[in-house]
């Protein structure tokens, strides 16, 4: 072997080894990116259930905040009933005030008046001793000078008698009443000073309950405070794992775009093999009909592998599993509120056979956020770039980068992630995967509801 034989060979050995080794080097590199971004995703999640426990505890916060409001309210409703007592109590001794004032005049009248009788009983008593120590009524009647005198002078006997009745019931009456209104005074003054004493302790209450509506209140502004503020540095903790996450996301779509190249590529060779395949067929039927005995054998076999060569379903999908549909495509009720779900849900029991809708590349297998096991494919089907998601799985039988044949066993259904029963969610999306899942269409249509 001369040297120009010996470079040669060495050229093609070296080119043989090296395609053989690139398609190893991107699936390493991919599943890289995807462990990667399984980290990313697990520190978003930490971070999500951090944020999550933050909002619980703000929203519980904001019960008890809400609770010591109504203790508030309540406070407030105590206050204002504490405040309209203090009036009642301001007003009952503004009222006493008057009535002791009233009284304590009414005291100086009888006072006087009692003073003036007395003064005046006093000059009568004066006149009697002067006259001799005695008024005799019979003398002054004898001493009339006539029947109409007689008449005269006993009209007038009967008017002193009583007159001088008049004047002493009237001082006893006023002497009792001036006893009873000193009396009275004495009583309201009593009641005054509880009335004062219990107007002290309702101001006293009336400023604790005002000092505890403020301190609630400062206590619950300070915490709030604090629960919003460690919010908020998680959640920019979270927008910057979010940035990574899209970063790595955009590597794993480029990913995603050599694995639907490679998937044309599998596809045009799939239809070319298929063309010559229905070109034998006819070429073998052609010749078959040249003998007439072999005629409707030879065109029992072109249709035979006619049909062999024909896709599975018409549109290029089948059915991933066997079991029973129980959530379909859209909005649904999840009994805390709604959701949008953009998947078609099988039910069945853990391990059941998970099986490759379409034949294509494996552009993800592992854990990844409320998918729990999950596995993305890449195909390309009539010129088209679909994905296939298969989410919580409890076994995956495929890795990154991997050809799978539709009807391939890939993995086992499973109640991973985010998942309320054995089941296994799947996703059709015209084009690459995405994050946001923004191209997923409903799954029912292409394998058949």
């Amino acid at each position: 072997m001369n040297t120009w034989s010996k470079w040669l060979v060495a050229a093609l050995s070296a080119v043989l080894a090296l395609s053989i080794f690139l398609p190893t080097a991107s699936a390493d590199k991919l599943s890289d990116l995807e462990k990667e971004k399984q980290q990313v995703e697990q520190d978003k999640n930490n971070l999500n259930s951090e944020i999550q426990s933050k909002n619980n505890a703000i929203i519980e916060n904001q019960s008890e905040l809400e609770k010591i409001m109504n203790k508030i309210q309540e406070l407030n409703g105590e206050i204002d009933e504490t405040q309209g007592k203090i009036d009642v109590v301001q007003a009952q001794i503004d009222q006493t005030k008057v009535e002791i004032d009233e009284l304590k005049e009414s005291i100086k009248k009888l006072e006087r008046k009692i003073k003036e009788r007395e003064e005046l009983l006093k000059e009568r008593a004066r006149a009697i001793q002067l006259s001799g120590g005695s008024v005799d009524y019979i003398d002054v009647l004898l001493g009339a000078n006539s029947f109409v005198d007689l008449i005269d002078r006993a009209t007038a006997v009967n008017t002193l008698i009583e007159a001088d009745r008049d004047i002493m019931r009237e001082q006893a009456a006023d002497k009792e009443l001036l006893a009873e209104q000193k009396a009275e005074v004495e009583e309201k003054l009593a009641k005054q000073e509880d009335q004062k004493a219990e107007l002290v302790d309702l101001k006293n209450s009336l400023d604790a309950q005002k000092e505890e509506q403020n301190d609630l209140q400062d206590d619950l502004k300070a915490e709030q405070k604090r629960l919003a503020k460690e919010k908020s540095t998680l959640e920019e903790q979270h927008a910057k794992a979010m940035n990574i996450s899209s970063s790595l996301e955009k590597k794993i779509g480029k990913e995603q775009a050599r694995l639907a190249e490679l998937a044309r590529k599998a596809e045009e060779k799939r239809k070319r093999e298929e063309a010559a395949a229905r070109k034998a067929a006819a070429q073998k039927a052609a010749a078959s009909e040249a003998a007439a005995s072999k005629a409707s054998s030879a065109s029992a076999s072109a249709t035979s592998v006619t049909q062999a060569a024909a896709p599975q379903s018409s549109s290029g999908f089948i059915r991933p599993a066997t079991g029973r549909h129980t959530s379909g495509f859209g909005g649904r009720d999840i009994g805390a509120g709604h959701e949008s779900h953009l998947g078609y849900d099988i039910a069945n029991t853990p391990g059941t056979p998970i099986l490759a809708s379409a034949s294509g590349y494996v552009s993800h297998a592992g854990s990844m956020g409320g998918y729990g096991n999950v596995i993305i494919l890449t195909h390309v089907i009539n010129g088209q770039n679909y994905s296939t998601v298969y989410a919580h799985l409890n076994s995956i039988n495929v890795s990154v980068g991997q050809s799978v044949s539709q009807g391939q066993n890939i993995g086992g259904l499973g109640n991973t992630g985010r998942s309320t029963g054995p089941h296994l969610h799947f996703e059709i999306h015209i084009g690459s995967w995405n994050g946001a899942r923004s191209n997923a269409v409903d799954p029912a249509p292409y394998i058949g509801g």
